[in-house]
């Protein structure tokens, strides 16, 4: 077994019990160990956005954004984070501190989510508009 492979265990391990710090620990390690893999980021941010707070929703924000950029676009689950994230982040902060590119990085992952369901799921179309809506990110 190599060393990725026993931290990618260790993580599911951890996530499993709900151990989410010692998680995004193992998680780091294998962004360091093999960094172009968008599932580690993309777990990552997962593993962040589940711990809460300020500073980790912004850490996972820029990890669901680096998937989505190693993925070419293509990843929904990574778009969806980037929204969730953002709606988050703008609940916490009530406004205050408006990042020009925080906000130009929301409207393309909405854009993109919105394209992507017209494109494979039209009936769904509508429930994610209201989704984005209902976050104020369309």
């Amino acid at each position: 077994m190599a060393d990725h492979d026993a931290w990618r265990e260790l993580a599911e391990i951890y996530v499993s019990l709900q151990m989410y710090k010692q998680a995004a620990f193992c998680y780091e390690e294998l962004i360091l160990a093999q960094p172009t893999i968008p599932l580690y980021h993309l777990a990552y941010a997962e593993v962040l956005y589940t711990l809460g707070g300020l500073e980790n929703l912004q850490t996972a924000k820029k990890y669901y954004a680096s998937t989505i950029q190693l993925t070419g676009g293509k990843n929904t689950r990574a778009l969806f984070g980037v929204c969730l994230c953002s709606a988050a982040i703008s609940q916490l902060t009530k406004g205050r501190n408006k990042e020009e590119e925080s906000s130009e990085l929301q409207s393309l992952a909405a854009e993109a989510l919105m394209k992507d369901y017209k494109r494979r799921a039209p009936s769904m179309e509508a429930l994610v508009a209201g989704m984005l809506k209902n976050m104020k990110l369309s």
